[in-house]
């Protein structure tokens, strides 16, 4: 027999009333994420408890074991399987077959990973378990204030791996020969760490040492004492982390901060802040229910929470301008060794909720457009003139990993950077097709996607593909991916976008290995990945906002109402254009997107007043002669117009960040849905087939406003109900119940939330990207979803 669930209808654990006693054999398939989590060690442990013969082995798309016992035992095995293991699997299901006339083995083992077709998929990393910790602090542990300490329930996986199944010979500690005390750990069954493959100690494992800036060692017994001497003497140090390198300073010193924004040429950008706990977050931010739990979560992302009453006061510069502060927790114990130092070696674990220390700034360790660094050697030699210091180790890091980001909302939060923890962790897609399909993202906050079968595996955020370094980053994450899964690609899927780095990589992978290439409409996949992660079929509406994307029909699009299936999309309305001024340079002044809004206005004079300069003289004699200033209905540059009208921002120092000033002014107060407007200030129109939805006369009332706040509230009210206005219309006009909503302007929890809320009010089911990001970020997900499909139909 074979059945999904292996109990009757209703039931949650072993029948009440066993089965005969006699022994028999079962083979026992369980799929999900069941590799690199200590799922093998666990069914040894429980079958050997249960007194079941036989044998677990990773095999290919599945843990298999072949289980010998009394069916009330073999049950119960499966129900602890269920409902007990690992707390890092994620089991999606478990499959049973009687093997009649089978030899009883003799004894439960573990067997060596079979070299299959392989469709599993690799493990994330995770954070440092409790357990794991008290070793850490305790003195007379073997592993005491060793950085490497790891179990099956956690420590670097993905980061680690060179290819499947996930064994330790198949990892960057394969240099690591384990000595005989964890060796025996490693094959005792009843030990914690057994088959824990990247388990090491001091004896055998990875090493800390610290350099100087010019590639010297620093000299001294204790290089995590000597790294915080830095610290709190104000010095820049680079750390080797899981997935690269951070540069690390004391938050509430100033004058380190403004010294690592000088030097990193990041004046105005957010930097996150690592906290021990949050006894030290005290006054610095908000910490609601939904933050602790992402901030406690295996994951530890970087949460972005919103700031306190003391924030600026303790932590200036940290995030100007700006009404959140992104915080996370230490997530490795060499991060916990730098705090316990810093508090003077405290004993035992009570320390660590207890105590009330500085937090450290903890950057990705890049300059400005390149990829987060992560090998020793090209450390020393890029950030030698930012940092001061070098706090390495000799495990080799083979996949590049930043921090994940994560906004938490009371639906589950939005993840705003998928990486470290959560990549490569696949979505599974419901009734997708046999091609194998390799998607390569888009331009900006590129990520790479492999669907096989119903797996689609995300890797970890590359970022935008402007530099030269950027772009070996994203053929390393394509290779990595590509390497560590071993499935060979039937399909290439790129942006429709000729000129993006992925699409003409994607053409080149095309040509060279005679595989199909599908181009996909950058808008489309923004949908698709929202289909894809909720499962959706047939026609729905899509409303897709962000900064910009090749449309169909060869224009810039951004700010898109469509129906939209797999296999098809139409324009059924959009955002009313503007002349976008200098091109892909307007998104880098807003007060050119202004310029252009009040020249449409016939308000030239006025913009000269507000942005007085022969630059603006120039400008308006370009939009008059309709030179380098090409129409666009991005959401995203309507953001950088208000934002530069109100005088929150007229130039951007990184991308977004006129947005994020724009919802930082509003305020953060979600508490009651926003009435409709009375006299709605954007009206709705049809225009030939297609809805136009006129933000022009909503442009003019903030020109016209001198308060930024009550402006930024305006703007937000009044975009939300006339978005709600005309998406509402598509759906009596088609007769389309159900809505996606995508694109990075939804990650203004403002704008989605009041949207949302309207929406399901008047009886459509609403659906956001929850699994990726809305941004960016998602698209290769989409791109594949939207390639099988049309590859099938």
């Amino acid at each position: 027999m074979t059945v999904r669930n292996p109990f009757p209808a209703g039931l949650s654990g072993p029948m009440e009333e066993s089965a005969p006693a006699f022994p028999r054999c079962e083979r026992i398939h369980v799929t999900g994420q069941v590799q690199g989590v200590g799922f093998r060690p666990f069914i040894c442990r429980q079958a050997k408890n249960l007194g079941i013969t036989g044998w677990v082995k990773n095999r290919g798309s599945d843990v298999e074991l072949l289980a010998a016992g009394s069916p009330d035992r073999i049950d119960l095995l499966c129900h602890r399987i269920l409902h007990e293991g690992p707390p890092l699997a994620r089991i999606r299901s478990l499959w049973r077959r009687v093997e009649e006339g089978a030899a009883l083995p003799g004894e439960f083992t573990i067997l060596e990973s079979a070299k299959a077709q392989i469709v599993s998929t690799p493990p994330s990393d995770a954070s440092v378990c409790p357990s794991c910790l008290t070793e850490v602090f305790d003195p007379r542990d073997r592993r005491y204030r060793y950085p490497f300490t790891t179990c099956p329930d956690c420590g670097p996986r993905w980061t680690v791996l060179d290819s499947m199944p996930y064994d330790r010979e198949r990892t960057s500690m394969k240099g690591f020969p384990l000595c005989s005390l964890c060796l025996r750990e490693y094959r005792d069954p009843e030990n914690r760490r057994f088959h824990a493959e990247t388990s090491a100690c001091p004896v055998c494992g990875p090493t800390l040492a610290l350099w100087e800036s010019g590639g010297r060692p620093a000299g001294g017994a204790d290089p995590i004492e000597q790294a915080v001497r830095i610290l709190r003497e104000g010095g820049i140090l680079a750390v080797k982390g899981v997935g690269g390198f951070h540069l690390a300073v004391d938050a509430t010193s100033p004058r380190a901060v403004e010294r690592l924004r000088t030097l990193k040429g990041r004046p105005d950008k957010p930097l996150a802040i690592m906290a021990l706990n949050a006894r030290s977050l005290g006054g610095i931010v908000r910490l609601s229910r939904e933050g602790i739990e992402s901030l406690s979560s295996p994951v530890r992302p970087i949460v972005l929470l919103e700031k306190g009453p003391q924030a600026e006061k303790i932590l200036p510069g940290i995030a100007p301008g700006l009404d959140r502060i992104g915080v996370f927790y230490p997530y490795t114990p060499l991060h916990f060794l730098l705090f316990h130092e810093w508090a003077e070696r405290p004993g035992g674990t009570e320390w660590l909720a207890a105590s009330e220390l500085p937090p450290l700034v903890m950057t990705s360790a890049n300059h400005s457009g390149s990829p987060i660094v992560k090998d020793d050697k090209l450390a020393l030699e890029t950030l030698s003139g930012i940092a001061d210091f070098f706090l390495c180790h000799n495990r080799e890091i083979l996949a590049r990993c930043d921090d994940s980001v994560v906004r938490p909302d009371k639906e589950g939060g939005r993840i705003i950077r998928r990486s470290r923890g959560m990549a490569p962790d696949p979505v599974f897609i419901a009734g997708s097709g046999k091609k194998t399909v390799l998607g390569t993202g888009g331009a900006l906050k590129n990520t790479v996607c492999l669907l096989r079968e119903d797996r689609a595996v995300l890797s970890s955020h590359v970022g935008d593909l402007d530099s030269v370094e950027a772009r070996q980053g994203f053929e390393e994450a394509a290779s990595h991916l590509l390497d560590v899964l071993g499935w060979d690609p039937e399909i290439i899927a790129c942006d429709l976008h000729p000129d993006y780095y992925s699409s003409r990589w994607a053409r080149k992978i095309s040509r060279s290995r005679g595989i199909p290439l599908v181009e996909v409409a950058h808008h489309h996949a923004h949908a698709g990945a929202v289909m894809a992660e909720h499962g959706l079929h047939g026609d729905v509406l899509a409303l897709t906002l962000d900064g910009m994307g090749l449309g169909p029909d060869g224009g810039l699009w951004g700010g898109e109402l469509l129906r939209v299936s797999s296999r098809s999309m139409e324009r059924v309305g959009h955002l009313s254009t503007l002349p976008l001024p200098g091109g892909d340079r307007a998104a880098r002044e807003p007060w050119r997107m202004a310029v252009a809004a009040l020249f449409r206005l016939g308000k030239g004079p006025l913009a000269l007043a507000r942005f007085p300069g022969p630059a603006t003289e120039l400008l308006l004699e370009s939009l008059e002669r309709g030179l380098n200033a090409p129409e666009t209905s991005s959401a995203g540059r309507l953001f950088d117009a208000a934002a530069a009208l109100l005088g929150l921002s007229v130039r951007s120092t990184y991308e977004g960040q006129a947005a994020m000033r724009l919802e930082a002014e509003a305020g953060s107060g979600l508490e009651g849905r926003e009435s409709e407007d009375s006299d709605p200030i954007c009206p709705v129109a049809l225009k030939g087939d297609l809805l136009v939805l006129d933000c022009v006369p909503l442009l003019e009332r903030l020109a016209e406003s001198h308060d930024p706040a009550s402006g930024s509230r305006l703007f937000h009210r009044v975009l939300a109900n006339a978005l709600a206005r005309m998406v509402l219309g598509a759906a009596d006009r088609t007769g389309l119940g159900r809505v996606v909503l995508s694109g990075g302007c939804f990650q203004n929890a403002r704008l989605s939330w009041s949207l949302r809320e309207t929406l399901k009010t008047r009886g459509l089911r609403v659906f956001e990207p929850r699994l990726v990001p809305a941004n960016d970020g998602g698209i290769s997900l989409g791109q594949v979803y939207v390639a099988q499909a049309l590859w099938d139909q």
